[in-house]
């Protein structure tokens, strides 16, 4: 009995030493997990496999790599990330929020699925937040991505709703474009490489989007939408330039 009270008393003192050596071991793990250049703002500290990042980077997707990065280190239980990414000070949330809905249009045009998508982004004290409706997950991923490499961008929510997979709403959202945009007196948004017109499906019911110069234009793009086989609905949320209705995805 008394063997055995010292063996157990002897591990119970061990326990702490084995944790220290643990945690040393995936402090150096760490470290060199976060050994580029875009990780210097960065401080790890570890115990008992906890590990608590700190420091400042200077944009959001930074902080989301590290967090990735430190995550995936063996040892590693659980990751605290209290990183502060640096504010755009010379830029106003409206500023940024115009910034970041233009990069949005442009920087995915050419990925074929523009005129699919409809997303839209609000800034509040430097917290973007997207919302709207994406044609698939790589556009939406692609969205946040655009965001969190955006200096300014303290932080980024996404909301965006990911469109269904159907081969039927794929069939209906290419009749109403070509619909759409090959109406004559539609067709000349067709050239703009944004798509100002943006068309939603999802379950065979149409959503429009976007933004057209004349009330005529906008109830043209409703009918002829609404006079594709298959769909079920068409809703037409399509701003009249200068009218005073929310833009896609707010």
């Amino acid at each position: 009995m008394k063997k055995s009270l010292l063996f157990l008393l002897a591990a119970a003192l061990s326990v702490p030493a084995a944790f220290a050596q643990n945690d040393s071991a995936i402090q150096a793990s760490v470290q060199k997990a976060l050994g580029g250049s875009r990780y210097k703002g960065i401080q790890a500290s570890v115990q008992n496999g906890v590990v608590s990042l700190t420091g400042s980077v200077d944009v959001v997707a930074e902080k989301v790599s590290a967090d990735q990065k430190v995550h995936h280190v063996k040892g590693v239980t659980a990751v605290r990330n209290d990183i502060q990414v640096n504010g755009g000070g010379e830029m106003s949330d409206q500023q940024l929020q115009e910034k970041l809905q233009k990069a949005i249009n442009y920087d995915m045009v050419g990925y074929g699925t523009t005129a699919f998508d409809a997303i839209g982004v609000q800034v509040h004290n430097g917290v973007a937040v997207l919302g709207g409706h994406a044609y698939g997950p790589v556009d939406a991923s692609d969205a946040v991505a655009i965001v969190e490499n955006t200096k300014g961008v303290r932080d980024v929510v996404n909301n965006i709703d990911v469109d269904p997979v159907s081969p039927n709403d794929d069939r209906i959202r290419l009749a109403v474009f070509r619909k759409v945009y090959g109406f004559p007196t539609l067709n000349k948004y067709a050239i703009d490489p944004v798509k100002p017109i943006r068309i939603q499906v999802a379950n065979g019911h149409v959503t429009l989007y976007g933004s057209v110069d004349t009330e005529a234009e906008k109830d043209a793009a409703g009918i002829q939408a609404n006079s594709v086989s298959g769909v079920f609905s068409v809703t037409n949320d399509i701003v009249v330039a200068n009218g005073s209705k929310e833009k896609p995805g707010k």
